[in-house]
């Protein structure tokens, strides 16, 4: 066990060599924020977390998953300790007027032409993955074991994590026996929070066609108007948080697409609904989607609907439960170096992430 002075020094040494990586470390983060890329198409942004962790003497795999980065340091024996960033960016025009702000433009899966930002900090978080890597291998007579870094593409719709899985991730590297995320989050400077058990919701999207007959406004009794149909969903969809969810549970359940028609005076022949549902418990989860499809086929058939619905999941993840005794440890080493006066309790989150795919995954990749 080390003794009081060996922990001392060791708390300096990680802060001068966090200290020294930081100029580094915030240039690549600016670079990043300047040049965001949408899911799966991180190329110059993989390129360029690739190249910095080779440089530190990392085993760098390129290509994982599509544009994932895997890079290994093996250190002796010990743990495998793997450590997550994520890289891809959203398509929102940036008017933060920072002297690094995006530019960049891109095609999006429809063709169109969309404005690019990091909006929710995955420049951040890959570019501190780099700056842990040259913080631990400048270290490596304190620790001993197998690091092993993973930049993720494709966080934001929920592909990235299970792309990396189905591409061999446990099978071409070592299966970690910890996995450690991090995400920053509005909270004061300096600060650092933990969530221990149930700590984001599973969450599923679903796009909806209901399929209508459609005609002149004049003549609605020779249609079959599927904009009503779409409204009795809607309607109908707000009564399963409340009639079969038990009241102790959260679940959300939000229209948050509803289009159909061109113009007043015409009967469409479709109407297209997205929805997103959320929850705590993967299995209330899949009674709840259930439920919602239960609601659309029978509201279709009500309202003569010519033929099924289509209903297909445009991406989803499962809940994150943050295991409490690596939550604990990790609390305790944070306490040391940051003190206790500088962490927080975290809040369960609403919001949703691919992470937990990771902990969940069989050897051979994901396809549930």
């Amino acid at each position: 066990m080390a003794t009081q002075t060996e922990c001392f020094n060791l708390k300096d040494a990680i802060s001068k060599q966090a200290e020294a990586t930081f100029v580094d470390t915030q240039t690549l983060y600016r670079k990043l924020h300047r040049t965001p890329e949408l899911p799966f198409q991180e190329y110059k942004t993989s390129a360029r977390l690739a190249d910095a962790l080779e440089s530190l003497g990392y085993e760098v795999t390129r290509g994982v998953g599509g544009t994932g980065v895997v890079a290994l340091m093996n250190n002796g024996s010990g743990p495998t300790v793997m450590l997550r960033g994520d890289m891809d960016a959203l398509p929102i025009k940036e008017e933060t007027g920072l002297d690094f702000a995006s530019n960049e433009t891109a095609t999006a899966a429809d063709g169109n032409e969309v404005p690019l930002m990091h909006a929710c900090g995955h420049d951040l978080h890959s570019s501190c993955i780099v700056g842990t890597a040259a913080v631990m291998a400048a270290l490596k007579e304190h620790w001993s074991g197998t690091l092993m870094l993973i930049c993720q593409p494709a966080e934001e719709i929920f592909g990235g994590a299970k792309a990396m899985l189905n591409d061999g991730l446990y099978e071409r590297f070592p299966r970690p026996d910890i996995i450690l995320g991090q995400h920053n989050m509005p909270a004061l400077a300096g600060s650092v929070g933990h969530i221990s058990g149930s700590a984001m919701a599973a969450c599923t999207n679903l796009a909806v066609t209901i399929h209508g007959a459609g005609g002149h406004g004049s003549m609605p009794a020779q249609t079959i108007d599927p904009v009503v149909i779409a409204a009795h969903v809607v309607t109908r969809l707000q009564s399963i948080v409340s009639r079969e969810v038990p009241p102790e549970e959260t679940v959300v359940v939000t229209v948050g697409k509803l289009h159909a028609g061109t113009q007043a005076n015409i009967i469409p022949h479709l109407a297209e609904l997205e929805i997103n549902i959320r929850s705590f418990d993967d299995a209330l989860h899949r009674q709840v989607v259930t439920s919602i499809e239960r609601i659309i086929c029978a509201e279709c058939e009500a309202g003569r609907s010519p033929k099924p619905p289509e209903i297909r999941v445009l991406n989803e993840t499962i809940a994150m439960h943050n295991d409490p005794v690596a939550i604990e440890h990790v609390r305790r080493a944070h306490a040391e170096h940051f003190g206790d006066a500088n962490l927080y309790a975290m809040p369960r989150l609403n919001a949703s992430e691919d992470f937990p795919l990771f902990g969940n995954a069989k050897v051979g990749g994901f396809s549930g």
